[in-house]
C-alpha cells in the first residue's frame, strides 16, 4: 500500500487526538505530532517563520489510494475545530 501524508492547517488541537486515530486504526502508520518552532530553507538562506501555507502537524496514514487515504480522514475532529488537512501522495526514497 501507499503511504499518505497528512497536514493540519489553521484550526486546533483536538482535545483528545485519539478519536482520531480510532478510526483510522491500523492505517495510521504515524501519528505525528504538533509543529513548533520553524524555519524556511530557499536557495542561499535559512530565515525564521513559515513557508506558504502554513503546517501545524502532521500524519501519515497508508491506504490503497489517494481517495480511501480522504476517506480515512475525512471526519477528523481536527476539521470540525476549523482546521482543513491536505493529503498528499508521500513520494518515498527506495
Amino acid at each position: 500500500m501507499t503511504k499518505y501524508l497528512v497536514t493540519y492547517h489553521g484550526g486546533s488541537a483536538p482535545d483528545s487526538p485519539e478519536a482520531a486515530q480510532q478510526k483510522t486504526g491500523s492505517a495510521l502508520v504515524d501519528p505525528g505530532a504538533p509543529l513548533g518552532a520553524s524555519k524556511v530553507v530557499a536557495t542561499g538562506a535559512a530565515t525564521d517563520g513559515t513557508a506558504a501555507g502554513p503546517v501545524s502537524g502532521y500524519s501519515i496514514v497508508e491506504a490503497d489510494d489517494l481517495d480511501a487515504a480522504v476517506a480515512l480522514v475525512s471526519d477528523h475532529p481536527f476539521v470540525s475545530r476549523g482546521g482543513s488537512l491536505q493529503v498528499s501522495t508521500a513520494a518515498l526514497p527506495g
